[in-house]
């Protein structure tokens, strides 16, 4: 049910860096034709350039995939059963062709093969709105229940970013600013919520990783790397877009899981800066998560950690 691509276990094997992908960004669902295909390009090439592995995830013909192979990433790109880590079992059980993993699920694959760090754009977080709709993204408790770093440009931008610092906060989820003492959010750097621990290199985190399994701390980091000073986008242009999108999002009947692929196809309708924006913090992401694999295995002592 748990199939590990060739080279990912390899990789493994040899204490070889690996990365875990999700596959949502890349599919359809999360970047439109040909922008999704050139983000996958250009996040392999940044993990490869640090010496680490690639490990694309999704579900294919009822296995649960860690290290998708070209053909298999191919047939991920058009996906469009989306996946949160609740659907993975139902999903291998009923032998579904294809399916792209969210946060929540790449984080729960990453953790079942032994993958330390994933790689992502933003993680899913409390929607505006939750105090009546009850709308928290599963991403948050993944990374509660799993021993693995994810790095993120923060949380996505039409989430209410306050509050998910908040329910991170009382999951015990450690959040680690990248060479930053303020929470990005997403497409803006400042999302607003103040730091108290940053990170200036991949050994630190390595650092706070061994210090936290030898404490007996059972979940994961979350690494939150601000999207590029030369990619960053206009806080008012951003915050009219999302008001936008989410407009078009309700009138169009969408709901739970179906919300995120509406809101971002909406807003890379409305602004063209959107896309090009979304592969430079994915592959900024890319390039963090594999220096911090390189460090968990090249320096794998507790070390001096974060600096608070």
């Amino acid at each position: 049910m748990l199939h590990i691509g060739s080279e990912v276990g390899a990789a493994l094997a040899a204490g070889t860096p690996v990365v875990a992908l999700e596959s949502t960004i890349f599919s359809e669902l999360g970047l439109p034709e040909p922008a999704n295909r050139e983000c996958f390009r250009r996040v392999q090439a940044a993990v490869r350039a640090a010496g680490a592995v690639p490990a694309l995830c999704g579900v294919l013909d009822g296995r649960a995939v860690v290290g998708a192979n070209f053909a298999e990433a191919e047939r991920l790109f058009s996906g469009a059963a989306k996946l949160g880590a609740r659907d993975l079992a139902p999903a291998v059980a009923a032998g579904l062709a294809v399916g792209v993993t969210t946060v929540s699920a790449t984080v729960t694959l990453a953790a079942a093969a032994g993958i330390e760090v994933f790689a992502t754009g933003g993680i899913g977080g409390v929607h505006r709105g939750a105090a009546h709709s009850g709308d928290v993204s599963a991403d948050l408790e993944a990374l509660a229940c799993h021993r693995v770093v994810v790095v993120s440009s923060g949380v996505k931008a039409f989430l209410d970013v306050a509050l998910t610092f908040e329910r991170l906060e009382t999951l015990g989820v450690a959040v680690l600013g990248w060479r930053t003492d303020r929470f990005p959010a997403f497409y803006v750097r400042d999302g607003g919520p103040k730091l108290t621990s940053t990170v200036h290199d991949g050994t630190q985190v390595a650092a706070a990783v061994r210090a936290a399994a030898a404490l007996g701390h059972p979940g994961g980091i979350l690494v939150a790397n601000p999207i590029p000073h030369e990619a960053e986008l206009d806080a008012g242009t951003i915050a009219e877009a999302v008001s936008g999108a989410e407009a078009a999002a309700r009138h169009d009947g969408f709901s739970g899981g179906d919300v995120t692929p509406a809101i971002l196809a909406a807003l890379a309708e409305s602004t063209g800066a959107i896309v090009p924006a979304n592969i430079a913090l994915a592959e900024s992401n890319a390039a963090v998560a594999a220096e911090i694999a390189a460090a968990l295995v090249h320096h794998p002592e507790v070390g001096a950690g974060a600096d608070h």
